[in-house]
């Protein structure tokens, strides 16, 4: 096995778990959802289930997407499917809800940081992308749309069918959509775990 290949499996694993953690402390901020979550809470409503078992729903329904865009998924995109929604409501068993805004504000800050540094190390592990990405990248192969624009269409159609469905919408939405590219971006450098350099012929040649 590469030497690479550990740092990559626990990088992964625990950034996912990170993400799952994100997502429960945003929900218990109450203060407004990721596009993605806003559609996962209202579902839950509706189903009368755990927000944890509709993320690990809705993952494998967009999987399925994968199919006609001829995705290939890879150990990221399994576990993603699974781990964050596992996570999400192993936290929320024990994250109690705060009274205060004073409380609730830092909260969802920190739930954005903690999104946008998780994201990071699951990416920058390049195991595989989740399955709301991989969607992502499949249409903008197949249709020939810039990235900004399929990504952005997929994240309104999400927030309003949540919305619809009763998830939280509110100014943590939107502190989520402007802050979590820049976190990703800050970050990614720093948890990119890169390919090994290629050796020079001369380096081959010496024993």
């Amino acid at each position: 096995m590469p030497t690479q290949y550990p740092r990559r499996f626990v990088q992964l694993f625990v950034s996912l778990w990170l993400l799952g953690m994100s997502v429960a402390v945003m929900v218990r901020a109450h203060v407004g959802l990721a596009p993605w979550d806003v559609l996962h809470q209202g579902l839950a409503a509706r189903l009368g289930v755990s927000i944890g078992s509709v993320v690990i729903g809705v993952g494998v329904v967009v999987l399925l997407l994968w199919i006609p865009l001829r995705q290939r998924p890879g150990i990221g995109t399994v576990a993603n499917t699974i781990l964050i929604g596992v996570s999400a409501d192993a936290t929320l068993v024990w994250l109690p809800e705060p009274e205060s805004m004073w409380a609730r504000v830092p909260m969802l800050l920190g739930g954005v940081l903690l999104n946008g540094a998780a994201t990071a190390g699951y990416i920058g592990a390049r195991l595989g992308p989740g399955p709301r990405d991989g969607l992502m990248t499949g249409l903008v192969r197949v249709t020939g749309l810039s990235t900004r624009i399929v990504r952005t269409g997929i994240e309104i159609g999400a927030l309003l069918i949540g919305w619809a469905l009763g998830g939280t919408l509110g100014v943590g939405t939107v502190v989520f959509a402007l802050g979590i590219g820049p976190v990703v971006h800050w970050l990614l450098p720093i948890f990119e775990v890169k390919p090994p350099a290629v050796r020079t012929r001369l380096e081959q040649e010496i024993p």
